[in-house]
């Protein structure tokens, strides 16, 4: 895949920024059952407990807790539509990212503050307050500069890295369905 230059990701920031900010449609659902692997949904179920059910979060743990347990505020990562498609071009690609929800929807912490209830399908999500930046994995994927463009101000400002969440209430999610600030 091609790397884009930070010139071409900044000059794609308009169209990032006219995502809709109460409401908009998720657009892919990924589960990552283990490293490096990716499966495409059209559905999916959401738990407390167990997240996105077939994703590896729960198994997969964290490093950075004293029992090595999972993160509940690091249970779903969701990603801007836009900023993927800028970043990645081909939705084929998008899934790379290791973000398991993809939505059109304005992720900034102006408009989605940490707290705030997303309902997708018929669960409930709730936004987290640990940043999601980008990573060595993320840069190998879409290039040096498109980790300075997600972990720039301005990405900050945008979360076009996309924003941690943790599932509140239980349901099943569907591509198309609108996720609505509650």
């Amino acid at each position: 895949m091609e790397h884009k230059s930070m010139e071409l990701l900044e000059a794609g920031l308009d169209e990032v920024r006219k995502s809709p900010r109460d409401s908009g449609p998720l657009k892919l659902i990924v589960s990552r059952p283990g490293v490096g692997l990716r499966n495409i949904s059209e559905s999916a179920e959401l738990d407390p407990a167990h997240g996105l059910i077939g994703d590896g979060w729960k198994a997969r743990g964290s490093r950075h807790t004293p029992d090595g347990s999972p993160e509940p505020d690091k249970q779903l990562n969701i990603m801007n539509s836009r900023a993927i498609r800028l970043v990645a071009g081909n939705p084929e690609q998008w899934p790379l990212a290791g973000d398991q929800l993809y939505v059109d929807l304005d992720l900034g912490p102006e408009n989605l503050p940490a707290g705030t209830s997303l309902e997708i399908g018929t669960a409930v999500v709730q936004v987290t307050s640990p940043p999601h930046l980008g990573c060595s994995k993320f840069a190998a994927h879409f290039g040096n500069d498109a980790v300075k463009f997600v972990n720039s101000p301005v990405g900050r400002e945008l979360n076009l890295r996309g924003i941690n969440a943790r599932v509140i209430k239980h349901g099943v999610i569907r591509v198309g369905d609108f996720v609505k600030k509650l």
